[in-house]
């Protein structure tokens, strides 16, 4: 069997054999991709754990709110080509006006398009930076984190290792969590259950991460409450 992670993958592993079974992890949205037929029933030689939580991207911009009450545009950085990000553009464009944000897409698809998208972006003030979950802006988690830095942008990620590399804070799922649930499953079919009848399942785990030195980088005095509220704060 096979063990699958980020959407990206997936689909090149079900490309490859629809024979062989697939348990995948970190997939955003299983049903919308065609790798599965529904939650309950994946059908096929697949199935897994999703990181499907649309509605957190609300409150993305929540926080970005609180830790940074001036914050009037958010520029929010995704790759169309391997990520969900319509469902995500969705939830922020129903929460920003009663914020008083401006959501502004940020499509892009290399390094260098990161670079000249943000440095476009903050050519004007009072800007901040969303980072949807994404194998791609994983991967570029760290010029993300230094332009951020450079421009002085507030910015909110999704996942606890972009704080870990410098960012200011990450509010998400529980990423190792999903790969200690998969072995679960791992086992299983290993022992003969069919993924098949094994139900997508979605993720039970949330965690925030703050970076108070980085937060005073770039001016930001974190309230705290929200320090408290934080699964682990980085000084």
């Amino acid at each position: 069997m096979i063990v699958g992670h980020s959407t990206p993958s997936v689909a090149a592993l079900l490309h490859a054999t629809r024979t062989v079974p697939i348990v995948f992890l970190l997939v955003a949205d299983p049903v919308g991709s065609g790798f599965v037929e529904s939650f309950a029933r994946p059908g096929g030689n697949i199935t897994g754990f999703t990181t499907l939580e649309f509605s957190i991207a609300g409150k993305w911009v929540e926080l970005l709110k609180e830790i940074a009450p001036r914050v009037t545009r958010v520029l929010l950085i995704f790759n169309p080509q391997t990520a969900a990000y319509t469902p995500f553009l969705r939830s922020i464009e129903a929460a920003a006006p009663s914020l008083a944000v401006e959501p502004v897409a940020g499509p892009v698809h290399d390094a260098a398009e990161i670079k000249r998208t943000i440095d476009a972006f903050a050519r004007e003030s009072s800007g901040a930076l969303i980072a949807f979950p994404d194998i791609f802006t994983a991967s570029h988690r760290e010029l993300i984190v230094a332009l951020a830095a450079q421009h002085l942008l507030p910015a909110v990620y999704p996942y606890a290792y972009f704080p870990k590399s410098g960012g200011l804070l990450s509010y998400g799922i529980d990423a190792s969590d999903q790969f200690r649930r998969a072995a679960s499953y791992v086992d299983r079919i290993l022992k003969g259950a069919d993924p098949a009848d094994l139900p997508v399942q979605a993720p039970v785990k949330f965690e925030m991460v703050i970076n108070l030195k980085t937060a005073r980088a770039i001016g930001l005095d974190v309230p705290l409450q929200l320090q408290q509220l934080a699964d682990e704060v980085i000084e």
